[in-house]
């Protein structure tokens, strides 16, 4: 009966139409942040795109036009396109030009991803110590499931993000505030990378790091984008959408095997997630993604893989703002899990710091690693080319490799987090 009544309460009750409704919204966003107007560059300069693309169809739930509990938009987008978005954008893996970074790069970036997964536990403890209540809620909007969320979103990207949202049952009030601690706390972080971009030179002066490969590292990376990047031919996006759908069927395929296995034979493993069909679904589509990245088949990617990957990413991320309640933003006690954010952040930064500064690696090494894990594809060019507009490619690179660790590490982020909040 409840059901009948949610479905007959909301302006819109076809998905058609609300589908239709998300992708103008999406237009809207993408064309305003985009215009050369005052206004408008004015105003994305203070609000993310990104933030948009949540905050917007967000709206459309806490204001009863569509009733995102009982649409299925999330659920074909989630088990469709989030599987074929993480196959597209892992493939073009390049682990041979990551390499060419040098070591300094890789430690850099994976510092950044343990500093993660070892800070949301920390923040936790903290955070707990001083208001014991906010672990008083449990069940899906169980603080360190909402945490998970945000570990996938900062070690990988949305994509990860919305697989925690799933693989640990993460219920709709505690991800809503998460997604708006990751936003604000994501981008008051890029904005101090940024800053430390413009002192660069003198930065790396002080700490005495050696940045002789990363200028040779700028002419290789030019040509190389200069060569293979290309206009995509109707061939080129059937491939595309081939690769990304056929990998996304086969992975269905192994999870109806796996999950229903684990669960009649292991049964203990459900604590591990072992059991759940969207873990396997994951974990296979990740698996391949990075299987074919040592295959002619990454080569697609000049015909712009990670561009198609990057629209099915963001038709995902409107329909979880579907299931957002703003109201629910308003409450002070939210405020402790800015903190819990903030403290992440801090640590993250301080593993970073620390880090940079024994190995002597160039500030561009730390700014791009730390911005490869917490802002993912979308932001770590940003900064990236904030050094030098031909290493913007280094800044996808590294972010890519994100995607393919964000689910494996999220989700041992979120075993500790369960063992901190028990």
């Amino acid at each position: 009966m409840s059901s009948t009544d949610s479905v007959t309460s909301a302006l819109v009750t076809n998905d058609a139409t609300a589908l239709g409704i998300l992708a103008v919204v999406l237009g809207f966003v993408f064309y305003t942040s985009n215009s050369s107007h005052p206004f408008w560059k004015k105003f994305y300069t203070f609000v993310p795109a990104l933030l948009m693309c949540y905050f917007l169809p967000s709206l459309l739930n806490t204001f009863n036009i569509i009733d995102g509990n009982t649409s299925q938009l999330y659920f074909v987008a989630s088990r469709y396109l989030l599987p074929a978005c993480l196959v597209l954008l892992i493939l073009s893996v390049d682990l041979k030009a990551i390499l060419s970074l040098g070591p300094k790069a890789i430690v850099m970036f994976l510092t950044g991803t343990v500093g993660i997964v070892i800070g949301g536990p920390i923040a936790l403890l903290i955070v707990s110590a001083i208001n014991p209540e906010i672990l008083n809620v449990t069940g899906p909007d169980a603080v360190w499931r909402g945490m998970t969320t945000l570990a996938g979103s900062w070690i990988g990207g949305g994509a990860n993000q919305a697989a925690m949202k799933e693989i640990y049952d993460v219920g709709g009030d505690i991800f809503s505030i998460m997604v708006t601690v990751d936003v604000i706390v994501a981008n008051i972080w890029m904005a101090v990378l940024l800053f430390m971009a413009s002192k660069a030179k003198q930065i790396d002066a002080k700490t005495g790091a050696d940045t002789t490969a990363l200028e040779a590292l700028k002419d290789k990376v030019e040509k190389y984008h200069a060569e293979n990047a290309r206009i995509p031919s109707l061939s080129d996006l059937m491939m595309i959408v081939a690769i990304g759908f056929g990998v996304t069927g086969f992975a269905h395929i192994i999870a109806d095997l796996l999950g229903p296995f684990f669960e009649t034979n292991y049964p203990w493993t459900r604590d591990y997630s072992l059991t759940s069909k969207f873990f396997w679904l994951i974990v296979t589509v990740t698996t391949i993604g990075l299987i074919l990245s040592f295959t002619r088949v990454r080569h697609i990617e000049a015909a712009g893989a990670s561009k198609v990957a990057s629209a099915f990413l963001y038709i995902l991320v409107a329909t979880i703002g579907l299931h957002m309640d703003v109201s629910k933003l308003a409450d002070p006690d939210n405020l402790w899990y800015f903190a819990i954010g903030m403290i992440w952040m801090l640590v993250h930064a301080s593993f970073m710091l620390i880090v940079a500064k024994l190995i002597k690696a160039p500030l561009f090494y730390m700014a791009v690693g730390s911005q490869a894990n917490v802002g993912g594809a979308a932001s770590a060019p940003v900064v990236a080319a904030a050094f030098h507009p031909a290493l913007a490619p280094v800044g996808v690179l590294l972010a890519v490799l994100g995607y393919a660790l964000g689910t494996y590490m999220a989700w041992i982020c979120g075993q500790i987090l369960q063992v901190v909040a028990s």
